[in-house]
């Protein structure tokens, strides 16, 4: 197998020619590392590599297995693989060995996966873009000046890239749908809980945080949510099962569904005009297809993000450092942390738990309304992303912001920062950046950004659907549907 015949195929595509012994895992595996080392220097995305250790995978991997023996690579933040490195994308995290494998780890293994290198990420997570002073910025193929989003960011380029045909992403703030829309990709997030986080964790971020895939195929997302989807022992959720298999739901009509849009941008700024045309292209296609669409206002406002989301989002951040100083021995330090990473710790620690309390309080006004909106629509329709891809760097602080955190941070001044407009006014450029994703973090709820749309100068635009909880079934359903209509994801030569 050329490496152009491996791009053309998905991962469901790939498994069903090792089934017909038109091709070894070995081969495949081959191919994934070939491409990994022709194209990883300018991308960034894979960063780190064990592939005797998937070797060894291969030797035991169940022929029959729904995935068996296609390549594939979990983001350096989330489910852990024993025996490999596991960061974070963090310094704190440098030389930590993980012990046991993940619930969903396990899954993966016995879904027929072979794991062979892990991806680029954010330092925990809380950038929603890929640029780590530790383990370096990944780069989009469709243009590497241009960001792949995050925090899923190196899972992202490995698969526009065509090192996998899907890769492990997990989804806290729109870490699952904002890569995928900035590199041309399939990404579902599902309902809160669907995806075990256990055994190391119940919940993370209020429940705010999801795992899952990005992928190039709709059916791909598909199998891989039956194989992975399921509460283990301990969990905090075990929810609602599925009527019937996704792979199910793909193959079904979706019938006439009542859609609700908005380009409206919450954060009072221009809404740029890629995502108005990718909304209008959409909206237009949904009509053909036979669906009712009518504009709306959007059901939620800014301040549930900025105000709420943010710091629910530092309060957990804090607390979850301070964790990983007792299991490992040694207490966080400033010099082991990024200077907005360390902040939102100080800052964590100066959060009373009764603001913390009421943050959460306040998440369910958003589900409210959200349920009432729900009762008139099946999905709210979207730009996934308040802009199209920016080039790296234009949202890292300035020089001023910079010379603010490292005065603060080095006087131990966290508490006043609420009142220096620092962070509101760095919560005000990433949420713009990010104005709808988070809301279905908020309240729990599946959603899906799909790559209907190619700006001017070549780059993907995302359009986002969100359902009603438990609902990824008329998710897939409609995603099936559309997915004719998607832009080619692949990219890099």
């Amino acid at each position: 197998m050329t490496f152009e015949e491996y791009r053309k195929y998905d991962a469901t595509g790939l498994a069903e020619l090792v089934k017909k012994k038109e091709v070894t895992p070995l081969e495949l595996l081959e191919l994934a590392t070939r491409r990994t080392e022709e194209v990883n220097p300018q991308y960034n995305a894979v960063v780190t590599k064990f592939y005797d250790l998937a070797k060894e995978q291969i030797k035991t991997v169940d022929p029959n297995a729904p995935f068996s023996g296609v390549p594939y690579l979990i983001k350096d933040l989330g489910p852990q693989l024993k025996g490999t490195r596991f960061t974070c994308g963090s310094k704190f995290l440098a030389n930590n060995i993980s012990t046991a494998n993940s619930a969903a780890t396990d899954k993966m293994l016995k879904a027929g996966l072979i794991i062979f290198g892990k991806t680029n990420t954010p330092e925990y997570g809380i950038t929603p873009y890929t640029e780590s002073t530790f383990l370096g910025v990944a780069r989009n193929p469709h243009n590497p000046e241009h960001t792949t989003g995050g925090s899923s960011g190196g899972s992202a380029a490995a698969v526009a890239a065509g090192i996998v045909p899907m890769a492990s992403a997990n989804d806290g703030g729109g870490s699952i749908r904002i890569p995928a829309s900035c590199c041309g990709l399939f990404g579902l997030k599902p309902t809160r809980g669907r995806v075990s986080l256990g055994p190391e964790n119940g919940e993370l971020w209020g429940g705010a945080v999801c795992e899952g895939v990005v992928s190039r195929s709709i059916r791909d997302s598909a199998l891989y949510y039956d194989l992975l989807s399921g509460a283990t022992d301990g969990d905090p959720y075990n929810i609602q099962k599925p009527d019937r298999p996704y792979m199910e739901e793909i193959a079904t009509h979706p019938g006439k569904l009542r859609i609700g849009y908005s380009v409206e941008h919450p954060f009072d700024v221009k809404q740029d005009e890629e995502n108005i045309k990718a909304v209008e292209k959409t909206v237009k296609l949904l009509r053909e297809l036979g669906h009712e669409v009518n504009e709306i206002k959007l059901p939620f406002k800014k301040e549930i993000m900025t105000e709420v989301l943010y710091a629910m989002v530092y309060g957990e951040l804090s607390a979850a450092l301070d964790y990983l100083g007792e299991v490992h021995g040694t207490k966080p330090t400033r010099s082991q942390f990024e200077p907005n990473t360390w902040l939102l710790y100080k800052l964590g620690h100066s959060f009373s738990a009764n603001s913390f309390a009421l943050a959460k309080l306040h998440w369910n006004e958003t589900c409210r309304a959200m349920a009432k909106f729900h009762e008139q629509y099946d999905f709210l329709l979207t730009p996934t992303l308040g802009m199209r891809p920016f080039k790296i760097g234009a949202l890292q602080n300035n020089f001023f912001e910079q010379i603010g955190l490292r005065t603060m941070n080095a006087l131990g001044i966290s508490t006043v920062v609420k009142y220096t407009g620092l962070i509101e006014k760095t919560a005000g450029k990433i949420f713009s950046w990010i104005p709808y994703a988070p809301l279905a973090n908020i309240t729990g709820q599946p959603a899906m950004t799909m790559p209907l749309h190619t700006s001017a100068d070549g780059l993907p635009v995302g359009v986002m659907f969100t359902a009603r909880l438990n609902d990824e079934g008329t998710l897939f359903r409609l995603a099936s549907q559309l997915g004719p209509y998607m832009e080619k994801g692949d990219a890099g030569s």
